[in-house]
C-alpha cells in the first residue's frame, strides 16, 4: 500500500468512527430522556433513586450481549456501571428538587 492509500484508508476508518461516537452520543441522550421520565415517576411515588435488582438483571443482560457481540464483557459492565451511577445521581437530584424525603443509592 503506497501512503496515500493507507492515508485514505485511515480517513474512511476515522469517519465511520466519528459517525459512530455521533450515533452514541445521540442514543445516550435517548436513554437519559427516558431514565429522566423514570427519576420522576420514582420522585412522584417517593421510590428510591436505585433498584439494585434492576441493576442486576441489566449488568448480567448487558453482559451477554457483549459477549454475542464479541465485545469484552467486564468492558461493558463497567461502561453500564457507569451510566448506572449517573441514572442514580440525576434520580437523586429529581427526588431533591421534588422534596422527596428517600435519598437512598
Amino acid at each position: 500500500m503506497t501512503d496515500l492509500e493507507v492515508r485514505e484508508q485511515l480517513l474512511g476508518y476515522r469517519q465511520s468512527i466519528d459517525n459512530i461516537d455521533a450515533a452514541l452520543v445521540n442514543i445516550l441522550a435517548e436513554r437519559f430522556r427516558c431514565t429522566k421520565a423514570v427519576g420522576l415517576l420514582k420522585a412522584k411515588y417517593n421510590l428510591p433513586p436505585a433498584d439494585p435488582a434492576r441493576e442486576e438483571q441489566q449488568i448480567a443482560r448487558l453482559r451477554q450481549l457483549a459477549d454475542d457481540a464479541h465485545l469484552d464483557p467486564d468492558f461493558a459492565e463497567k461502561f453500564l456501571n457507569f451510566v448506572i451511577k449517573e441514572v442514580i445521581r440525576h434520580h437523586e437530584a429529581i427526588a431533591a428538587e421534588h422534596g422527596s424525603s428517600e435519598n437512598t443509592a
